[in-house]
């Protein structure tokens, strides 16, 4: 029996894939219509059950075109998730370097990894199934609009009746992987800020894994959920909150701005 007759469309779809693939790398990196500046922000992480896991806060600042964000979480049970991105901002934003640290026992697989967007060299040390550390260094062809770190911000900056956005990031599988992230607007939503209402973009955030990967990953349950941001536009766009996983495989957990809670006055103290 010739089976080479029933291989044709699973060639043809490999071919498919690999080509889409080579179309899919090559994207634009954002232009910047709002320029960035200093922010001290605070933050809270909490599960779909609204239980607070960590507290946070973002500090950003920036000397000329060029713009640093760091990104922290210190969880309750003693974990730690902290983000350092840098980027520039003239006429488009371009990621220059990159450094996530995650550890203790809210993260699957700790992991430390850095990159740095000049020379390409990718560094990840992460803890294996055995409690083994293990150092994995590369060097990887990192596309223009690699948007490690900048997802947030990137957002504010697109034009929210673009369908559809696509973006790089470079992820820990724990070998370094280049993906692809389609941002998509999905419509306004409601919140207040006391007695006024206001309304956020919520945007989906998809990972598009690419490759024969790709193609499997939905069947085999491999798919990564989508990550969701609010975004309020006006002068200034800014976010909200976002809901999504941080990690492989990790569960859904809420972002949102959290506002500092003062002690309240005891008895003979002024107000």
């Amino acid at each position: 029996m010739n089976l080479r007759p029933s291989l044709r469309p699973l060639n043809l779809l490999v071919r498919s894939v690999i080509l889409l693939s080579a179309f899919t790398l090559m994207a634009d990196p954002i232009p910047v219509r709002h320029v960035e500046g200093r922010i001290h922000g605070f933050l809270v992480l909490r599960d779909i059950n609204d239980k607070l896991l960590a507290s946070g806060s973002l500090n950003q600042v920036a000397n000329g075109n060029r713009v640093t964000t760091e990104l922290s979480f210190h969880f309750n049970d003693g974990s730690v998730h902290e983000e350092t991105t840098v980027f520039s901002q003239r006429r488009i934003f371009q990621l220059l370097s990159y450094h996530l640290v995650q550890k203790g026992p809210a993260f699957k697989r700790p992991t430390d990894m850095s990159l740095y967007a000049s020379t390409g060299k990718v560094t990840i040390r992460y803890t294996d199934d055995d409690g083994k550390e293990k150092t994995i260094t590369d060097q990887v062809k990192l596309p223009a609009d690699l948007a490690n770190g900048m997802v947030p911000m990137l957002l504010g900056d697109i034009d929210p009746k673009t369908p559809k956005t696509v973006v790089s990031m470079l992820v820990s599988t724990p070998k370094p992987r280049l993906v692809k992230l389609e941002l998509s607007p999905m419509g306004e939503d409601p919140f207040s800020i006391g007695a006024a209402s206001m309304k956020a973009m919520r945007y989906a955030v998809k990972v598009d894994i690419g490759g024969i990967s790709g193609v499997i990953a939905p069947i085999v349950g491999k798919q990564p959920p989508d990550t969701h941001v609010w975004i309020v536009g006006g002068k200034a766009p800014g976010f909200v909150k976002s809901e999504g996983p941080l990690f492989q495989d990790g569960p859904v957990w809420r972002i949102e701005l959290a506002s500092p809670v003062w002690p309240k006055p005891g008895a003979g103290q002024k107000q």
